[in-house]
């Protein structure tokens, strides 16, 4: 028999084995590209961004040092060349701060990018950009 106790215990080892696999394949699969973000449309957009291979997707992960000063609606968002492409949106940006992952779909082919974005929906201008290599 289960009880609330062992539940609890079971659970947090579990999701302690997760995060751990989690941190070996991101170690495992490394960095793919990475680059800095540069601020635009008058905004500060600053740190780190690389696309990890995790397993058979992509993940991209804003790093530590990631800050926007702010801005309404921002989406991470991929492009190439100096171009936004607006069906490459792998969602909002969770926080103005620090280390934050989003999932690349796999219909997506990231080797089709070279920048990611930090896209203002509302105004249609970008907040920061950087280029991957």
């Amino acid at each position: 028999m289960m009880t609330r106790r062992s539940l609890f215990l079971n659970a947090a080892a579990t999701g302690a084995a997760l995060t751990l696999a989690s941190a070996n394949v991101a170690a495992a699969g490394g960095a793919k590209k990475k680059g800095t973000f540069e601020g635009r449309s008058k905004h500060i957009t600053t740190g780190s961004v690389k696309v990890v291979k995790d397993g058979e997707r992509y993940i991209v992960e804003l790093g530590d040092d990631f800050s926007l000063d702010n801005g309404p609606d921002p989406r991470v968002a991929f492009g190439k060349d100096g171009t936004y492409d607006p069906n490459s949106k792998l969602g909002a940006l969770l926080n103005l701060k620090g280390k934050q992952s989003y999932a690349v779909p796999s219909t997506m082919d990231i080797s089709d990018y070279n920048e990611v974005y930090i896209w203002c929906d509302v105004a249609g201008v970008p907040l920061g950009v950087a280029a991957l290599s």
